[in-house]
């Protein structure tokens, strides 16, 4: 496992080069409304299916049901093993982000989640339609 140590959004949002590390490790992305409905998602040259995409609505689903049955709570983020890679799903202030890797992220503490958490929200709001290497699918 990739472990990541990142520091949260600076003010300025200067790119930071372990933020580019991170960004070949991502092979795809979807969006999700807050009540856990594809909005929208992007692939990459180095993978092209979306069918990840089903087993992260389907879980988002899953948790949403049991919250409203157990009053489980907010989550950062779920981890959810494919075929060959890894998503991770982060839930914003708006909405919730996927991630597909390549490999999975370990973290050594809370805090390193809660940044990753924080940078994945700056990114889907400010970089993620900048970067050539994300193809709206």
């Amino acid at each position: 496992m990739t472990q990541v140590k990142l520091p949260a959004p600076s003010v300025t949002h200067s790119w930071d080069p372990a933020q580019e590390t991170i960004l070949q490790n991502i092979l795809g992305v979807a969006i999700f409304d807050f009540n856990g409905l594809p909005k929208e998602y992007y692939i990459t040259a180095d993978h092209d299916e979306t069918d990840w995409v089903q087993m992260v609505f389907q879980a988002l689903g899953l948790k949403l049901l049991l919250n409203s049955e157990l009053e489980l709570g907010e989550f950062e983020h779920l981890l959810i093993n494919a075929s060959q890679h890894v998503a991770m799903v982060f839930s914003t202030t708006t909405d919730h982000v996927a991630l597909l890797l390549r490999e999975p992220f370990s973290f050594s503490s809370l805090e390193q989640t809660q940044q990753l958490t924080q940078w994945v929200a700056y990114f889907e709001a400010e970089l993620l339609r900048q970067q050539d290497r994300f193809i709206p699918a």
